[in-house]
This record gives structure tokens, sequence and C-alpha cells, in this order.
């Protein structure tokens, strides 16, 4: 597949340079970044970044990890997208599904990267990286060479699920004039500074500007919403228990030292105890703790860095 490019450039926030690229998946039109370094070679292991979804959000939340990636002296091949609704992708008015942005990475895997990746994912968005490796389990593939969750969720919340109801409930309520009006407010600077503050980020003096312009920036569109009310509506809050003890790949699971969680079924959970649960359920996996809370690729880029090579390096294809 031939990718299309765009005249954009979306880089303006960082030193890396990366024409935004373009595939189509189920009709659908889906940006992506790359890059691929002078000093990569065929063997070198390509990483597959999954953004996190949540008003504003893209594949730009990477940006700043791929600049450290390359100043730290990493020559990885790395591949951004944009998940279905967000960024520079299509926004349709459509309930997504983990399985949904599962079975999209799925196809860009096999039609544009074509060779298997480490897969980074960051926060709840793991649930999209499990039904992925599930869609690897059911059919054979095998273009996962490893796993790094930045930041997960509480351990109850990965092996708890909602009722189809009470996802449905919460859709329509957001799907409405009265959720149209709550992504208004939510993306006021105001809003953004002070939810990122409390919930994701360690220090709040971290949360700076280029961070709030980034997420403002993404939420202009307002068709954008879709995919936040996807989120929100809990399509994710499923039982991934079974998944998780099949997936025999390397792991490695980074932890910020105050970690927290928005679930109340998560909050009286310590960040070491829920490193020592992931730890406890993945056959194959590695964890660290450090500095930061719910965004260590943003916040603790440095360290999140230097944590990703390493695993990286230990892995040759």
């Amino acid at each position: 597949m031939q990718p299309q490019y765009s005249t954009q450039d979306l880089s303006a926030i960082s030193s890396i340079k990366s024409p935004t690229l373009f595939y189509e998946w189920q009709k659908y039109r889906c940006a992506y970044d790359f890059y691929n370094p002078t000093t990569a070679t065929e063997d070198s292991i390509p990483l597959l970044l999954i953004h996190p979804i949540g008003v504003g959000l893209s594949r730009v939340f990477w940006q700043r990890f791929c600049e450290s990636w390359y100043k730290s002296g990493n020559t990885n091949p790395i591949y951004n997208p944009d998940l279905l609704g967000c960024g520079d992708c299509e926004m349709p008015a459509v309930a997504c599904y983990p399985s949904d942005w599962a079975a999209q990475l799925q196809f860009f895997l096999e039609t544009v990267v074509k060779k298997p990746a480490i897969v980074l994912v960051q926060g709840a968005l793991l649930c999209v990286a499990l039904e992925l490796a599930k869609l690897q389990q059911e059919s054979g593939s095998n273009l996962i060479h490893g796993l790094v969750l930045a930041g997960p969720p509480a351990w109850a919340v990965m092996n708890k699920h909602s009722t189809d109801r009470q996802q449905r409930i919460v859709w329509n309520l957001l799907d409405s004039p009265l959720g149209n009006a709550f992504y208004r407010y939510a993306r006021r600077a105001e809003f953004l500074r002070s939810f990122s503050a409390k919930q994701l980020f360690g220090d709040a003096a971290n949360v700076d500007s280029e961070w709030l312009d980034a997420l403002q920036a993404g939420a202009a569109n307002p068709d954008s919403r879709h995919a936040v009310y996807s989120f929100l509506a809990g399509f994710w809050r499923q039982d991934y228990s079974s998944t998780i003890q099949k997936f025999v790949k390397p792991a490695l699971v980074v932890m910020g030292e105050k970690a927290s969680s928005i679930s109340q079924s998560g909050k009286q959970e310590k960040p070491e105890e829920r490193l020592a649960q992931y730890l406890a359920n993945f056959p194959n996996a590695e964890g660290l703790l450090m500095p930061g809370r719910n965004v260590l690729p943003y916040e603790s880029t440095a360290e999140f860095v230097a944590a990703v090579a390493e695993f990286a390096n230990k892995r040759p294809l």
C-alpha cells in the first residue's frame, strides 16, 4: 500500500519532522507519522505507539517521546498512528469499541508496518492493545514482538465487565445536547489545566503550555467528541484477565510513583500494588516504578525512554 502524503506539517511542537501520512481502512481516511532514521537497519524493531483517548488527545501525545527517543541515540523506526475519531483521522459520529480500534491497528500492522513491532500503549488504551493481542491469538498472526504498558489502569478495572446496558445509557446521555455542552466545557483551558494537574501529572508545574495548547488544538473540531464519548461510555470496561494470562510475549509494565485512578474500584490501590498485580498476571513481564503519575511518556520522558530502550535492546528480531 502506497501512503498518501499531506502537505500539513503538524510537527511545530517538536524538532522532529515527519509529513503526515494517510492510509484507508474501512473506507475511512486514517493518519499516522513515520520516523525512520537513516541509521536504522533491516533488523531494527519498529515501535508502534497507541495514544490515549480523551479531550484533545491524538498521536501528538507521543511527540515528546519520539523526539527524546532519537536524541538519546536510539534508531528504531517509529509508527505513530491516530485512532479513528482522533487527530487527523476521519471522525464519524459512531460509537467505537476497543475491538474496532484493534482491528484498525491490525490492518495497519499488516499493510503498513509489515513486520513484528513493539507496541507501546498509554493508560487505559491497554484495552485496545489487548484486543489486538486477542486478534492475533485467534488468527495466528505474529506482529506483536513485545508490549510496553505506560501507566496502565487499576487492576480491578481490567477484570471487571460493565454491562452493555450501562454502557449504552452513558453513550446516549453523552451523545445528546447535554453531552455536547459538556464537551464544550471540557475543552476549555481552565478545565484541561485543572484535570491534568489533579488526575494526570505528578507535579502540577509540569502541566505546561505545550500540553494545554495541543489539547485545545486537538479538541477544536467538535466531531472529535465521539471518540471521547466512546471512552467515557466505558465500552472498554471488560474482563481482560484471560487475554492477559495468554499473552506470552515479553511485556514491560511502567508505573508512576504517584499513579492514581479515577475509578472508585481502584482508588485505594497503591502504585506498587498495581504493578505487582500486573506482573503476577502477565506470564512474561518485568516492571518498574518511576517519577510521575499517569502520563509518563510526557511527564517523565527521559526516564521512560531509557526504560523502553533497555527493554527493546534485549529483544532483537
